[in-house]
């Protein structure tokens, strides 16, 4: 068959190879958007340990590398959309540009499946893959990670935020070491469907991340509780005015007074003005703090009076007015909060809610020393998704993790439940409690194993709660070593690469066929007899 150039490809295809095509497509799509349903707000938690299996099969059936290596980038565009669906109402059809941009990450993994559990599958090969598979993912979710990519929302192993075994897994390499957990899962059952040969070694794998689990559970080291504290989170609801919502913050936090808490935390943006420029709100805020003997964390989102910009800043004040700490946000949320590579692609405003002007980062962070010598890490909103940032915190001293959000624009979607399980991740991989407050919802606060203290304000709650905290003392393996995990998984990689550039190396180079020797009768031969 010849192929005229300037066809379109599917058109010197047969027909029945044609509507394969579209199949496969169409089931990489939606094979990859499964995972989806194990985070919040469905939190079936339980199937992300078979939520890749369908995706599996159908990219290691792929009939060539480069079928499967598309089958991996459409897989990866339709787990990106369906765990960032909520974005849709702020970006529009730009959430599938950057979908697909993002989904080619899963192009080389779905190579690498096929590679391992293609075609006939030995049981060595398959004791391989349950390394080699999920080192593949991780390294997706590493690159992915970067704050530049949007960075690390709806990591797999983030949706077993409330299953104990795992976020004692979580204390021990992070959650990279729970995603590892659940690939390896999703590649051991992938194994045990079409591998009959190696059915044993799959069955082994199972057996032994289980074993792992339950040895984390039991070995590693725990926080031990350190006394408490009582930290109260005001939630005013949506109110779309700024002096509405300080008014309505101000009005619960009253409610507070003789409740004896040692801390009250607003929201995301819940003052929106520079207390600098508008002493009178600080005054009002102060008023609160004597009158119920705590500080007041505010979250402003302003112009700074020095005209450099627009901040986000966790500021605290005291009894007296201002107490000179603050927190300025350092990783924004893309296109949220600033457009990357505006010049570029500033036209994103013209088809979303995409930022006007980009909000000015800070350089560094900052623990905050309550009166009674409690210590306070603060976090603003998308910097829950980043566990170094925690882990540094922790590292710097901090007793409580404190994050101020806000996900109005986001209320009837799956973000409020998803963005505040994060806490969970992240109190269980430092070993200190976390406080998730927010202005519309889900706030919720975490001790210091992930577990939830009390319980959820909803979406549709305009309160304000008081918290018995718990606090930790303790390192745990992840503040200790890092993401040590992520080298790891690099390091199979690595050495997979050495084994098959060895093969390739050793595989004997065909000879070239010897010339057709003719004997003089066959040249004497009349051509056509």
């Amino acid at each position: 068959m010849r192929i005229r150039l300037g066809r379109p490809w599917r058109q010197v295809l047969p027909p029945r190879w044609q509507d394969s095509c579209r199949w496969r497509g169409t089931a990489a799509l939606s094979a990859g958007a499964l995972p989806s349903l194990a985070f919040p707000a469905p939190s079936l938690w339980w199937f992300a340990y078979v939520s890749l299996v369908p995706w599996m099969l159908l990219v290691r059936a792929a009939p060539t590398p480069r079928r499967a290596a598309l089958d991996g980038w459409l897989g990866g565009t339709g787990f990106m959309i369906a765990v960032h669906h909520w974005l849709l109402p702020s970006l529009n059809v730009f959430i599938v540009v950057l979908a697909a941009l993002l989904g080619l990450l899963w192009a080389p993994w779905g190579w690498l499946v096929r590679r391992m559990l293609g075609g006939v599958v030995a049981a060595s090969r398959v004791a391989a893959a349950l390394l080699v598979v999920p080192s593949g993912w991780l390294m997706v979710e590493l690159v992915r990670s970067w704050q530049g990519l949007g960075g690390p929302w709806g990591l797999l192993g983030s949706s077993q935020w409330q299953v104990g075994p795992a976020l004692r897994l979580a204390a021990v390499g992070g959650v990279w070491l729970v995603s590892l957990l659940v690939v390896a899962v999703n590649t051991a059952v992938v194994a045990l469907l079409v591998v009959d040969s190696a059915r044993t070694t799959a069955a082994t794998g199972v057996v032994a991340c289980v074993v792992v689990t339950g040895a984390a559970s039991l070995w590693a080291p725990r926080p031990a509780e350190n006394g408490r504290t009582r930290i109260a989170v005001v939630q005013p609801g949506i109110v779309e005015d700024a002096d509405a919502r300080f008014a309505r913050s101000e009005a619960l936090t009253r409610e507070l007074a003789g409740h004896h808490v040692d801390l009250v935390v607003w929201g995301e943006s819940s003052v929106g003005h520079d207390l600098a420029t508008r002493p009178d709100l600080a005054r009002r805020i102060a008023a609160l703090s004597r009158l119920t003997g705590a500080d007041i964390l505010v979250n402003v989102d302003a112009r700074r009076s020095d005209e450099t910009g627009i901040y986000k800043s966790s500021v605290l004040v005291g009894p007296a007015g201002l107490t000179g700490d603050r927190y300025d946000k350092m990783r924004l949320v893309p296109f949220g909060e600033y457009i990357p590579a505006r010049s570029v692609l500033g036209w994103a405003t013209s088809v979303g809610r995409a930022a006007g002007e980009d909000r000015k980062r800070g350089t560094r962070q900052v623990v905050m020393t309550l009166p009674d010598g409690l210590r306070v890490g603060p976090l603003v909103c998308f910097e829950t998704a980043f566990p170094d940032m925690s882990r540094q915190l922790t590292r710097d001293g901090t007793q409580v993790l404190v994050a101020q959000s806000a996900t109005s624009s986001f209320q009837h979607s799956w973000a409020p439940e998803q963005h505040a399980s994060l806490a969970a991740l992240r109190a269980a991989e430092t070993g200190r409690p976390m406080v998730h407050a927010t202005l519309t919802g889900v706030s919720a606060v975490y001790g210091p194993d992930g577990r939830r203290v009390g319980s959820w304000l909803g979406t549709d709650r305009s309160a304000a709660a008081v918290y018995d905290v718990p606090l930790g003392e303790g390192t745990t393996l992840y503040v200790r070593f890092g993401d040590w995990p992520v080298p790891g998984a690099l390091a199979v990689l690595v050495l997979l690469g050495a084994v098959e550039g060895l093969r390739a190396l050793r595989r004997p180079v065909p000879e070239p066929a010897a010339p057709h020797a003719h004997t003089d009768r066959e040249s004497a031969e009349p051509p056509g007899r």
